[in-house]
């Protein structure tokens, strides 16, 4: 294995040689942070171009040193291909924040302030003073070593590092990777110092100093001091002119210790990549209100929190939003937003009007009615022989009736409908499989086949407990939002199916107790996007298009979702986005209330040309 992990360009492959697998740099002798050393030049935080892209690999993550780079867009090729796991930082590049500026859904600039410490002149550290009594300072050396620093690592809630990368960087120049011993032969503390020079002939003759940190159960009293001078020292020695680190701002402690030992702040910044490990570093504080969004909402201001969009709840009950960025502001209701009109709307919120705009843009819809009260209504039946039964205007299965046959079930289902709205629909039943199709911008992002609640026997339990267990199930994973109701049409579709609520099902048995797939009262959902026959979502664009609405969730009944046989039963203005993990609603749906915050299909460069990022 080959101790050169020094590149002099930027790579181009997307992956490094290397994974690496958990999480690193930070720390510091006082409390745990991010002690992570930047080398500037002077006081303008950026010295001369030396030669090379340069990026150097140290285990937990590489780092880029950005004076070395002409192009930043390089610097964002790098930074992209991070590897899942570690973290890379990118220091020392002129102007951090255009590039930040132009890529903000990607990186951002470190919250962190940069110190320095000169090793020559007045202001440099006195000779290194006495060690804690039993302490030794000395070089990392094996795999054993590693592995304890590694530990050291981990218990700080650092990046840890491939042994064999800290071996291997431990014999080179480039590194000094230090271990302080206690007396008892036991490693309690480790800093690395890298040396400028030998990495990149740097024309500051600088150093920086990564992974301070210390065994806080077991490390005496100074010994983060003591690394801090060790290391000092060592580079003293080589003649290099100082040594660089950077800390959370808000770790006081650590920022105490430094200036206490001669180091001052420069203006250096420091770039990240919006990655897991680092979101506590460019995610805003939880806004008031959110623990109280149902996952409908959650999911929006997720994503927007992501993005760096400001998020207000303004009615944590109700899930409306206020999100802002830049001199842009959007009121949301989970996905309903003030992108969609108000006459948009009222296309969805009446379902007849629904059907009306639908059959005359050339979609297929079921022969429908509205509820007369008279023979007309028993004609329709009769001609149909089975009927759906709805109200014209509601929301989450409310006041539907599936399968009526009868004159008498006609009435009742009628009368059920009135509770909710004046106005009943009656349409014509049509068989398949209930589907949910996601547009956002006339563009379909997903789609899933709902089906009614079930039960499975287990040969003990009644059906009415199978159900109170399932419902138990089904509102613990939904946050409350889906529950099976025990009511008439529950009990008649188990009487249907020749049961009654305190039979025993057979162990194995499947028992469906819903004739509706509504997702609150008890139905599933599974995803179906990959499968989706292209007729279908051509009509679904369509559909989009003639209710002129922006984001809108379309129920169809189809023979299957990879067939092209469909009929549109009704679309939804605020469809749950909060329902179709892995597909990307949220994403899409941010990306439609702010295009300026979506990823990048590709990079900036600096004369405003774009470049590949393949």
């Amino acid at each position: 294995m080959t101790d050169m992990r020094v590149t002099q360009t930027a790579p181009t492959d997307g992956e490094p040689a290397r994974r690496r697998e958990r999480v690193g740099p930070g720390g510091d002798p006082i409390a745990q942070g991010d002690p992570t050393g930047t080398s500037t030049g002077p006081e303008t935080g950026v010295p001369p171009v030396p030669r090379g892209d340069v990026v150097l690999d140290c285990g937990w993550g590489r780092l880029v040193f950005g004076q070395t780079f002409h192009d930043p867009a390089a610097v964002a090729d790098v930074l992209r291909s991070e590897t899942a796991g570690s973290r890379d930082i990118c220091i020392y590049l002129r102007d951090p924040h255009v590039l930040v500026s132009r890529l903000p859904d990607e990186l951002f600039i470190d919250p962190s302030l940069t110190y320095r410490l000169p090793l020559r002149g007045e202001r440099a550290p006195d000779p290194a003073g006495d060690l804690p009594p039993g302490l030794r300072i000395r070089p990392l050396r094996d795999t054993a070593d590693a592995d304890v620093v590694n530990r050291i690592y981990a218990s700080n809630g650092m990046v840890t590092s491939p042994v064999d990368v800290l071996v291997a960087n431990a014999a080179t120049a480039r590194f000094l990777h230090l271990v302080a011993e206690s007396s008892t032969g036991e490693i309690v503390g480790t800093i690395t110092g890298v040396d400028h020079v030998e990495v990149f002939d740097d024309p500051e003759n600088g150093a920086s100093l990564w992974c301070l940190t210390v065994d806080f159960n077991h490390a005496p009293p100074g010994t983060g001091q003591a690394l801090l001078s060790e290391l000092a020292a060592r580079l003293t020695d080589r003649g290099r002119a100082y040594v660089d680190l950077s800390v959370l701002a808000e770790n006081d402690g650590a920022i105490r210790l430094y200036e206490r030992l001669g180091f001052y702040r420069t203006a250096t910044l420091c770039v990240k990549r919006k990655n897991p490990i680092n979101e506590r570093l460019f995610l805003p504080a939880l806004p008031d209100g959110y623990d109280r969004l149902n996952p409908y909402a959650r999911i929006v201001a997720d994503e927007a929190m992501r993005r760096g969009i400001r998020v207000e709840v303004t009615d944590p009950e109700w899930g409306e939003l206020r999100l802002t960025t830049g001199g842009r502001t959007i009121l949301t209701r989970e996905s309903l937003s003030e992108l969609t009109s108000a006459v948009a709307m009222s296309r969805c919120d009446d379902k007849r009007v629904t059907r009306r705009i639908l059959a005359e843009a050339g979609l297929r819809v079921p022969r429908g009615r509205t509820a007369l009260g008279d023979d007309t209504d028993t004609a329709f039946l009769t001609d149909a022989g089975a009927v759906v039964v709805k109200p014209a205007r509601g929301e989450q299965g409310n006041g539907i009736t599936v399968g009526v046959r009868t004159t008498d079930a006609l009435h009742t289902a009628v009368e059920l409908a009135r509770r909710y709205c004046p106005d009943v629909l009656i349409e014509e039943l049509c068989t398949g499989e209930d589907l949910r199709v996601i547009v956002i911008g006339h563009e379909v992002v997903a789609a899933a086949v709902r089906r009614p609640a079930s039960i499975v026997g287990d040969g003990r339990h009644d059906i009415a407990e199978l159900i109170e267990r399932q419902s138990r199930r089904r509102a613990a994973a939904t946050g409350g939002e889906s529950r099976i109701p025990v009511d008439d049409m529950t009990r008649e579709v188990i009487a249907e199916a020749g049961h009654g609520l305190h039979d025993v099902l057979p162990e194995g048995t499947v028992l469906a107790v819903r004739r509706t797939a509504n997702l609150h009262t008890g139905g599933t959902i599974h995803d179906v996007t990959a499968d989706l026959h292209p007729e279908i979502a051509e009509a679904c664009v369509t559909a989009s298009r003639a209710l002129d609405i922006p984001v809108t969730g379309l129920d169809l009944l189809v023979d299957s979702p990879d067939r092209p046989g469909h009929v549109f039963i009704e679309a939804n203005e605020r469809p749950g986005l909060a329902n179709h993990e892995p597909q990307p609603t949220a994403e899409r749906f941010v990306d439609l209330l702010f295009p300026g915050t979506r990823a990048p299909q590709r990079l900036w460069s600096p004369a405003g040309a774009a470049s590949s990022t393949a």
